[in-house]
Parts: structure tokens; C-alpha cells; sequence
């Protein structure tokens, strides 16, 4: 019982309530950008990500409970798990937006993809903490490689062209962070540039049209027209914003998926580029306080979880932020904790519960 409540005494709550601030006004956001909306899905937007918020909290704590050393012994059954969504989305999965079958319907609508990223986390930060020693060796490495080429190529047959390039980020992160030895950098730059004019055909007709509209943007084109909109509303924002609520360009629907894709253009519009400091801002102690718990948990395993996670929130931050200021193309990828989306919000909640039980078992106390 000591022993508990002294764990407790550890947990991160700088890193908790930096995460429920991310959460409650992405809520805020979600409110704004759907207002006086007349489809039902969207009209049910920010109930449910009221009650995703909810339960996601719960699972945080739950998942500080558990030790997360006990989920290296259930490695296999968990990435066989991952497996087997993923190839029930191909079968039996329900399309979206776009034509992407990515969700199964199993009374509510869950995104395996987004299950995977958390188990791909735990399951490769178990198979490099048991061989670091051997990052050395050729065959480890692309051992490490198949373990990811695997789902991800599953991912990528949706087609969910962001959630593939945030598995292979989450796996060179991971291994780098576990010591990638300097010479495997140099196979791993030449198999990606044989690979990339291999994969870049066989993208979507969509997909490979966000990448030509942001290599050579055609301004009369409709791939480019959200992408202006995006600009003009961040643009329009000024120092301090238009005000919550009031933002003509999106009370004025001039900017598409605008509670998804392009929240930030709506937070910007509405608050400023104040507003969006602050966002960036707030995600900044969010990865610091992981980085902090990474360079103090007390096993490999632990580390490996916690640059794993940074790794997909870091990602898809960086992704989501730089295709609503053109820096990159359009990938689809949501705002981390503040983009309207359940599974997304659920699982990346399990990632800070994941962390907070590194961050409790750690090896020091000192904050």
C-alpha cells in the first residue's frame, strides 16, 4: 500500500494538466468550427468528444496503474491483435470520406489504425530493449524493419497514405533512440529513395494530387482551394484573432474539415497568432515533460515507450500545423488531444497513461 501511494506521489501532473488544457480547448475549437451545423455527424461532434475526453481521462489513470513492464510479456498477443484489425478493416471495414476504408463498426466506429500506433510503441520498444546490445548487427535492424513494414503496409492498402509515415517516424525514432548505429543511416537513406519512386505511383489519385498541388500549386484547382483558405484565414488572424466564435472564415464555411485537417487555421483565425503560440507552447511541456520521463525511467523498455510516444505526438503535431501553413502537404493527419476525432483522442490518451506509469516507476525522484 506504501509502495502504491508513493508510486502516485510521482505522477506527472504538469504533464496531465498540460494534456487536459490541450483537450478542453480543443473542445472549444470543435464547438466553433461546427457551429449552426446541420448534419447529424458533425451536430454530434463535440458531445462526443466530450464524452471521448471523459473516458480518455479515465484510461490515463488506469493505464498509470498498470506497470507497464507487464505489457512486455504480452508483446506477441498484442501485435497479433494489431494484425488481425487491420485485416478485418480490409475485409469488412466501413469507408469513410474520400473512399478510405480505414474504421470497423463494432456498434461505434473505431479507426485500427489508430490502436496500432500505441501497440506498435509497445511492441517495438520490447523487441529493442531486449536486443540494443545488438543494434550492431545488420539482421537486428531489419528485423526491427519487418516488425513495422507489416502493419504499416496494411495501413498504407486503405488507403491511409499519414498514418504509414507516422509508423515508419515512430520506428526511426525508436531505434534511433536506442542506439542506430551511424553506418545504417546510409541504408536506410538509399532503400528510402529506391522505395519512394516504387511507392509514389500506386498512391491514390487524391493523394498523389496533395503532393503535386504542394510541390506546383495550381491556384484554380480545388486541391488547392482549402489550402488557400487555410492561409487566408491564418493570415486574417493578426496578432490576437478575430475573436472565439467570430471568425468569418469560419462561420462563413469559406474553410473545409475545419474541425479536423485544419483546426489550426481556426484556432489561428480566431485567436491569433497569440493563440497559436500558445497551442505550440502547450505542446512544447507536453513533449518536454515525456522527454523528461524518458531520460528517467528506470529500463530500456520504459525509455523506448516514452520516445515512442513523443515520436507519434511530435509527428502529427508538426504534420497537422505545417499542412495548414502550406510547409507540407496535405496528409490527413489530426491535431493531436485537439482535432475532433474519438479513436484518435482515446488511444493518444492511452500513450500519456502509457507514459505516466514509465514516469512513476522511474528511477529518480527529484522533478
Amino acid at each position: 500500500m506504501t509502495d502504491s501511494l508513493s508510486a502516485w506521489r510521482r505522477f506527472d501532473f504538469i504533464l496531465f494538466g498540460a494534456v487536459i488544457i490541450l483537450v478542453v480547448f480543443g473542445i472549444m475549437m470543435i464547438d466553433s468550427a461546427t457551429q449552426d451545423a446541420i448534419d447529424d455527424d458533425i451536430i454530434n461532434r463535440v458531445p462526443d468528444q466530450i464524452n471521448y475526453a471523459l473516458v480518455g481521462c479515465v484510461i490515463v489513470v488506469v493505464m498509470a496503474t498498470i506497470d507497464y513492464r507487464l505489457l512486455g510479456g504480452i508483446t506477441p498477443w498484442l501485435y497479433a491483435g494489431m494484425i488481425i484489425m487491420l485485416l478485418l478493416v480490409r475485409a469488412f471495414g466501413v469507408e469513410g470520406a474520400g473512399g478510405a476504408t480505414r474504421w470497423l463498426n463494432v456498434g461505434i466506429r473505431i479507426q485500427p489504425s489508430e490502436i496500432g500506433k500505441i501497440i506498435l510503441i509497445i511492441t517495438l520498444s520490447q523487441y529493442v530493449s531486449e536486443r540494443y546490445l545488438q543494434l550492431d548487427r545488420l539482421s537486428t535492424v531489419f528485423r526491427s524493419m519487418l516488425h513495422v513494414a507489416i502493419p504499416a503496409g496494411l495501413i498504407f492498402a486503405q488507403p491511409d497514405l499519414g498514418t504509414t509515415i507516422v509508423f515508419l517516424f515512430i520506428w526511426a525514432v525508436v531505434i534511433w533512440s536506442a542506439g542506430f548505429r551511424l553506418r545504417h543511416i546510409t541504408m536506410f537513406v538509399l532503400l528510402l529513395s529506391i522505395a519512394l519512386p516504387i511507392v509514389f505511383p500506386l498512391l491514390p489519385l487524391y493523394q498523389r494530387a496533395r503532393v503535386e498541388t504542394f510541390l506546383n500549386p495550381d491556384p484554380g484547382s480545388d486541391a488547392f482551394y482549402n489550402i488557400n483558405q487555410a492561409l487566408i484565414s491564418i493570415g486574417s488572424g493578426g496578432l490576437l484573432g478575430k475573436g472565439y466564435y467570430v471568425g468569418t472564415q469560419n462561420t462563413g464555411r469559406f474553410l473545409r474539415v475545419r474541425h479536423t485537417d485544419f483546426i489550426f487555421s481556426v484556432i489561428a483565425h480566431e485567436f491569433g497568432m497569440a493563440g497559436g503560440l500558445a497551442v505550440l507552447g502547450m505542446f512544447a511541456l507536453v513533449l518536454a515533460r515525456i522527454l523528461k520521463g524518458a531520460r528517467e525511467a528506470s529500463d530500456p523498455l520504459g525509455s523506448m515507450i516514452c520516445y515512442g510516444v513523443a515520436a507519434m505526438i511530435f509527428f502529427q503535431t508538426t504534420v497537422s500545423i505545417g499542412m495548414n501553413l502550406r510547409l507540407m502537404p496535405v496528409t490527413g493527419l489530426t491535431l493531436p488531444f485537439v482535432s475532433s476525432g474519438g479513436t484518435s483522442l482515446l488511444f493518444t490518451m492511452v500513450g500519456i497513461g502509457l507514459v505516466q506509469s514509465v514516469i512513476m516507476r522511474r528511477r529518480r525522484l527529484n522533478f
